[in-house]
C-alpha cells in the first residue's frame, strides 16, 4: 500500500519541504487570550510577539484533539493509505495520546512519538517521508523512525529569558541576574524533556558562534545528511555567520537548511532564539 506521512503543526518544517516531501499536517491551537486558532493557519509566530508585546502574559497552546487526528487519518485511509503519523513529544503534549486513539480506531496507521520538538521533530518526519518514497511498508518506517528519535540532537540558545520568566520556567531574581550577566542560555533536548544547558555571556551574535563550535568541533558520531538551524526572528546577518560556521566546522553535510521556528518555540522562548538540530549516527 502507499504510505502517507502526517505531522502535528510543531515539526517546523517549510511550507516547501512539505510540499516538496507530500508532508499532511495536523495543526495544534494557540489561544492568544479569548482569540483560538490553528498554529501556522490562523496564527503565526507574528501574532504572538504582538499579543505578549500588548498584553505582558504569554498566549496558551493545547493539544490537537481526537476528533481533529480521525478526521485527517479517515481521510487518508479512504483514499488507499497506510499512515505514519509524527507528533510533538508526548511529554509536551496529549496530541500524542490523542492521535494514537485515533490511530486505532481508524487501523493502517501508525504513530511516532518524536521525543522532540520542532525541527528535532522535522528530521524524523523527513526520513520518515524518504523511507516512503523508496516503498517502505508503514510498519518499517514506524520502526525505523522510532529508532532514530533517539539520536536526534535538539538545542535552543535563548537570548533573552522575558519569555521563559512570563512563563514562569524562571524566578524574577533568576531572570534580574541572567538580564544583569547578559546570560544566553541552553535549552537541550534529552529523553523528550527539555533541560538547562550551558548558560553563555556575551552578545547574542557572538555566543550563536561560540554554541556551534561547541556543539559540532571534534564530533565523529554526527550523520552528515541535513542539519537544521531553525531560529526565532533572527537576523539575516545572524543566520548566514552560523551557516558560514557549520561549513567551516564540517563542511561535508549535504543539507543546511533554515526554517523559522512555529508557535510552539515562540511561545516558550521568544525571538531571537537559535539552535541547530541534527542526528547522530
Amino acid at each position: 500500500m502507499k504510505v502517507k506521512i502526517i505531522s502535528d503543526s510543531t515539526c517546523d518544517l517549510s511550507k516547501d519541504l512539505i510540499e516538496k516531501y507530500s508532508i499532511a499536517v495536523v495543526p495544534l491551537y494557540v489561544s492568544l487570550g479569548d482569540k483560538i486558532g490553528a498554529d501556522g493557519i490562523e496564527i503565526v509566530p507574528d501574532d504572538i510577539y504582538a499579543f505578549v508585546d500588548k498584553n505582558g502574559k504569554l498566549p496558551k497552546t493545547s493539544a490537537a484533539n481526537y476528533e481533529d487526528y480521525l478526521k485527517v487519518f479517515t481521510f487518508w485511509h479512504e483514499q488507499g493509505y497506510e499512515i505514519v503519523h509524527f507528533n510533538i513529544s508526548s511529554e509536551f503534549s496529549s496530541s500524542y495520546n490523542n492521535a494514537c486513539m485515533a490511530a486505532k480506531e481508524v487501523g493502517g496507521a501508525y504513530v511516532v512519538d518524536s521525543r522532540s520538538l520542532s525541527t528535532g521533530q522535522g528530521l524524523a518526519v523527513l526520513h520518515g517521508a524518504e523511507l516512503a518514497q523508496e516503498g517502505r511498508s508503514a510498519k518499517e518506517i514506524y520502526e525505523e523512525c522510532t529508532a532514530i528519535t533517539s539520536k536526534i540532537e535538539a538545542s535552543f540558545v535563548v537570548d533573552s529569558i522575558d519569555y521563559l520568566y512570563k512563563g514562569g520556567r524562571c524566578s524574577a531574581l533568576a531572570a534580574f541576574g541572567a538580564n544583569l550577566l547578559k546570560l544566553k542560555p541552553c535549552i537541550e533536548l534529552n529523553d523528550g524533556k527539555m533541560h538547562p544547558g550551558k548558560k553563555y555571556r556575551g552578545i547574542f551574535s557572538r555566543v550563536i558562534l561560540n554554541y556551534v563550535q561547541e556543539r559540532l568541533t571534534g564530533r565523529e558520531d554526527i550523520n552528515k545528511k541535513r542539519i537544521f538551524i531553525t531560529h526565532t526572528k533572527c537576523s539575516a546577518d545572524d543566520v548566514e555567520a552560523v551557516r558560514k560556521k557549520i561549513l567551516e566546522i564540517c563542511p561535508d553535510f549535504e543539507e543546511i537548511i533554515e526554517t523559522t521556528a512555529g508557535c510552539t518555540v515562540t511561545s516558550h522562548c521568544g525571538p531571537n532564539t537559535l539552535g541547530i538540530l541534527f542526528v547522530r549516527k
